[in-house]
């Protein structure tokens, strides 16, 4: 055997070697250096071997390494403990002694969850503005394009009349290369196309070859070419120059002059400063601008008048869910809200419902589990004091003790599973179980009880899979066949029968017990109502109950009657059965 086997200490399930903590180990745990040894004599006999010395105040918060709470300067009250004055301590004392953050309230969290939540109102107002705004820049865009389009063919029309004028007084001599053109621009001939002081014209008549006949000589000669299919019935082209330093709209047209002494090619160019162009085209924004405002404006409003009417039942009902009392659980009553809106308060009823179920389930809990574990705890303390002053024999005592121990057990563990039965019911998770395997399962676990009464006991099964969770079926299995057991009588017949039946699976059990009595078999279901207390907790159908009806199925109880003559019990469960499984 090994030596060190004394250290291993048995005591009962995870048995550990145990090891004495070292000294210094509260500083260790908090990161600390241990204190310095003490050189003082050591007391023999004493606790630890080493002299005493009592703790400093605020001990805990030096091995912690946290500053210790500054000192008090109330008077200290004689004759109490520790001669100070009495403070309650506060909540999260110890996490503050070691120096660590106190756990935030639920209204923190909930703030914090409310500052990152999106705001229903904001998401409509940007979700159409945004979009409306983008439409209506691109509008505007397009609107002051076309219209400086209009103006600058308008005013190009002009220069174009301009050059048709000037071409008007051409006169020729000679043929082609030879020909010699003449001109004489009278002063009026451009003043009809002046709209106002504000924009000036020049003009240029020269030869096809670029020969100056009459005008501007610094305006530069025209280098381009006509397009294919101009927008004019003429030889004609625009395009934008600079003459002097200053920006100059030009207008070209070649224009054919013959006379009965020559024939030749005009090439007529007409300027224009952009003063009145410029002036127009900003006169045109600015009225595009404040129209395509004010248009904005008004959809802005409108949008936010619609949002704040479309979500008003939105907002009422929150005011009246934070304006109920804690603990009202009630259905909403939203007859006004919009159709969208319903089916968001239907699933909060339906929530709102189930919470109620499970808090009054919660509330029958506590209730029953006060009511019914007096009862066995009160009689066991009898028992108990009976046993002490001697009224009954020991060995009958602790039989009894025994008895009502087991009882109390019972009705503790069905309590659990009972409320386990709903707890579960309102998980998701339910996985396709074989039931034929699991009643063979709990038949072989309760084996030593049927031969123990020496039952004729028969199962008979075929595979019949069901959508549930595998405990609730082993749970209520175990129930039936334990409450049959119970009630066959030694040397009865049991047996166990499970089969498809239709869209259903049935588990049938028949005893050859005494049956029940129309008396109980009104009362059956109901928690406690067991027909013999002293030997069940009246739980057992009221779970088995709770388990069908949670996956789907019922439960039922029938006398077996043979020549008028009550022979036994069936106790048929039906199954909702998976179609095609496999």
């Amino acid at each position: 055997m090994p030596q060190n086997s004394k250290e291993h200490q048995a005591t009962g399930e995870g048995a550990r070697l145990f090891k004495p903590r070292p000294r210094n180990w509260l500083h260790q745990a908090a990161g600390r250096p241990p204190p310095p040894e003490s050189s003082e004599p050591r007391e023999a006999g004493s606790v630890g071997a080493h002299p005493f010395k009592p703790r400093p105040r605020n001990w805990l918060h030096q091995a912690a390494g946290s500053p210790p709470p500054p000192e008090s300067s109330e008077p200290r009250e004689t004759g109490s403990v520790g001669a100070r004055p009495f403070k309650p301590r506060p909540r999260n004392w110890l996490r503050q002694a070691a120096g660590g953050p106190a756990p935030s309230g639920g209204s923190a969290a909930h703030a914090v969850a409310s500052v990152g939540a999106i705001s229903l109102r904001r998401y409509l107002l940007l979700g159409i503005l945004i979009p409306v705004g983008l439409l209506v820049v691109m509008n505007t865009v397009g609107l002051y394009q076309q219209a400086l389009g209009a103006v600058n063919t308008a005013y190009d029309r002009t220069l174009l009349a301009s050059a048709k004028s000037i071409g008007e007084q051409l006169d020729v001599t000679g043929y082609d290369e030879e020909s010699e053109l003449r001109v004489t621009v009278p002063y009026a001939a451009l003043e009809a196309f002046e709209a106002d002081n504000r924009s000036r014209l020049f003009y240029r008549v020269s030869s096809l070859d670029g020969r100056l006949v009459s005008g501007f000589e610094q305006l530069p000669f025209w280098r381009g070419r006509i397009q294919a299919k101009p927008h004019y019935a003429a030889l004609v082209d625009f395009y934008d120059d600079v003459f002097e330093g200053e920006a100059v709209r030009v207008g070209v047209l070649l224009q054919p002059v013959a006379s009965a002494e020559g024939r030749a090619m005009a090439v007529i160019q007409v300027a224009e400063t952009l003063e009145l162009r410029t002036t127009l085209a900003r006169k045109i924004l600015f009225d595009t601008l404040w129209r395509q405002a004010l248009l904005l404006a008004v959809i802005a409003l409108v949008v936010v008048v619609v949002v704040q009417r479309a979500t008003r039942p939105v907002r009422r009902l929150s005011a009246e869910l934070q304006a109920r009392a804690e603990g009202d659980l009630t259905p909403i009553a939203a007859q006004d809200a919009p159709r969208e809106l319903l089916p968001l308060v239907e699933a909060t009823n339906d929530v709102m419902g189930r919470l109620a179920h499970l808090l009054e389930h919660q509330k029958r809990f506590v209730r029953d589990a006060a009511h019914q574990l007096r009862t066995p705890l009160a009689v066991l303390k009898v028992q108990v004091q009976s046993a002490l002053h001697g009224d009954m024999d020991a060995h009958d005592a602790l039989g009894d003790i025994s008895q009502t121990v087991d009882r109390a057990t019972l009705l503790a563990n069905q309590m659990l599973s009972l409320a386990k039965v709903e707890q579960l019911r309102q998980q998701p998770g339910q996985q396709a179980v074989d039931l034929a395997g699991v009643v063979r399962q709990v038949a072989l676990d309760l084996s030593p009880l049927i031969a123990e009464k020496d039952i004729d006991f028969g199962i008979d099964s075929r595979p019949a899979w069901v959508a549930a969770h595998e405990w609730m079926l082993g749970e209520l299995t175990r129930n039936l066949l334990h409450n049959a057991i119970k009630h066959t009588p030694a040397g009865g017949t049991l047996t166990v029968h499970i089969a498809p039946d239709g869209a259903f699976a049935a588990l049938t059990l028949s005893d050859s017990g005494p049956g029940i009595s129309d008396e109980l078999a009104a009362r059956l279901y109901q928690p406690f109502s067991a027909g013999d207390t002293r030997h069940g907790s009246g739980l057992g159908l009221a779970i088995c109950r709770e388990i069908a009806l949670a996956l789907g199925g019922g439960i039922s109880l029938e006398n077996h009657l043979e020549g008028g003559k009550v022979t036994g019990l069936d106790a048929t469960v039906r199954l909702p059965l998976i179609q095609n499984h496999g």
